[in-house]
């Protein structure tokens, strides 16, 4: 049974005034277990939940056959890294995430501080992408993991892989938790809770992007880390689909939507934290609404992930009519493939990416420029790089889709409203 257990938060007296120093009661949310529980999907919620699979294993299927599977796997990854992180408040646009991401490519540090912790985001992504196959275990190990490489390079990487042994909260103030909207179970808990969240991810009674949104609504209840829960708890979203098989390919960038619809996304978890019984109707009714706004999300990200496969098809035609005759398995051909995924590259790093040597594709790469394919760029100490111009365009057209208003979800209109920030602080 979920319930509140009742909290004495006392200053340790480095809170900066005293407003912030005298005592108080709180009030902490602990959720039911979820591997033992029974859920049950009404009518309506039951649909749009098979609607959404067939979605998400449509865009699988026919991502091959629009576009370079593995460059358009690699840009909605960036896309829904960059969706992920956007909800926490880390703002940065396309063209300066993919600089950034070519100068650390090139072993360097770069100055933009907010686009190298993106960065991580997308590390932390493109890992958990990679760990899991199909029918694979999903572990706590495997997690930890995911969020240390999150935090690698960050002011708070001391924390990264460790589940938190203090006491967190969401909104009010930043030095006690006495106002805050809401506060996830004490740090007691915290192990045991998300150990059994983990071995619900590896049951297969449900649905799998039923079980998805579950388990990313249970692990923001339980906020298990210092900071990150946020992308973790969206990274986790693509761990399930990918071990049920359903994304063997791309993701559906379901971040970008969630992000849309910030305000109903924070509404629907709230309602999924119900109190009393599991049986209870207030539960029933908690988790279908949670379910039904997750799925609708995941039909409308896929939806727009095909537009933009089918643009940036259109994009590489344009180029090759451009060009003329090119050989195919060439470098130009190869690379012509390969722009979706990464619009900003060196010489070096497109020579690794299409597996040709260095002269090859220096000469291919003097060929789009002299098309108005490619754009010479100077990033960081003076390293030339190239970009696509229209990739660049594309995606940031796919971002401004996806988090258009447009397809209201099944609960209610959506808001563009971001959620305050996570606050923590030892008890």
């Amino acid at each position: 049974m979920s319930k509140v257990v009742r909290r004495r938060w006392t200053s340790d007296y480095s809170e900066p005034t005293k407003r912030d120093r005298p005592p108080c009661e709180y009030e902490a949310y602990v959720p039911d277990r979820l591997l033992a529980r029974r859920f049950a999907l009404d009518g309506p919620v039951a649909a749009v939940v098979a609607d959404a699979e067939a979605a998400i294993m449509r865009l699988n299927a026919e991502a091959q056959s629009l576009v370079d599977t593995e460059a358009f796997a690699r840009i909605l990854l960036r896309a829904e890294a960059v969706a992920s992180s956007r909800i926490e408040g880390l703002e940065v646009g396309a063209r300066r995430l993919l600089h950034a991401e070519v100068v650390q490519q090139l072993d360097q540090l770069s100055p933009d501080v907010t686009a190298n912790e993106v960065l991580g985001n997308i590390e932390a992504m493109v890992f958990a992408s990679e760990a899991v196959g199909k029918e694979g275990p999903i572990t706590l190990n495997l997690v930890l993991e995911v969020h240390r490489r999150l935090l690698a390079g960050s002011r708070l990487e001391r924390h990264g892989g460790h589940l938190r042994h203090v006491q967190n909260w969401i909104g009010g103030s930043s030095y006690n938790p006495c106002s805050a909207a809401f506060v996830p179970p004490p740090e007691g808990l915290v192990h045991e809770l998300t150990q059994d969240l983990v071995s619900f991810c590896n049951d297969d009674s449900l649905p799998g992007v039923a079980q998805a949104a579950i388990a990313h609504a249970q692990f923001e209840t339980i906020h298990p880390f210092v900071d990150g829960n946020g992308r973790i708890g969206r990274a986790l979203i693509h761990l399930v689909l990918r071990r049920r098989g359903l994304t063997p390919r791309v993701l559906p960038p379901v971040s970008l939507i969630l992000a849309t619809w910030a305000k109903d996304y924070i509404t629907a978890l709230q309602g999924f934290r119900y109190r009393g019984p599991a049986a209870s109707r207030e539960a029933h009714d908690g988790v279908n609404r949670w379910i039904a706004q997750f799925s609708t999300a995941c039909v409308r990200a896929c939806v727009d992930a095909a537009s933009f496969a089918q643009r940036a098809r259109s994009i590489e035609a344009e180029w090759r009519e451009r060009l003329g005759s090119v050989r195919a398995r060439s470098s130009t051909d190869l690379l012509l493939r390969a722009l979706p995924g990464a619009p900003v590259l060196t010489v070096p790093g497109a020579a690794m990416l299409i597996g040709r040597t260095f002269p090859a594709v220096n000469n291919a790469v003097a060929r789009l420029v002299d098309a108005d394919i490619l754009k010479q760029v100077t990033l960081g100490r003076r390293n030339r790089a190239y970009e696509a111009p229209e990739i660049i365009t594309a995606f940031t057209d796919l971002e401004r889709q996806l988090a258009s208003p447009e397809g209201d979800t099944w609960i209610s209109r959506p808001s563009r409203r971001v959620p305050a920030r996570q606050r923590c602080q030892a008890n």
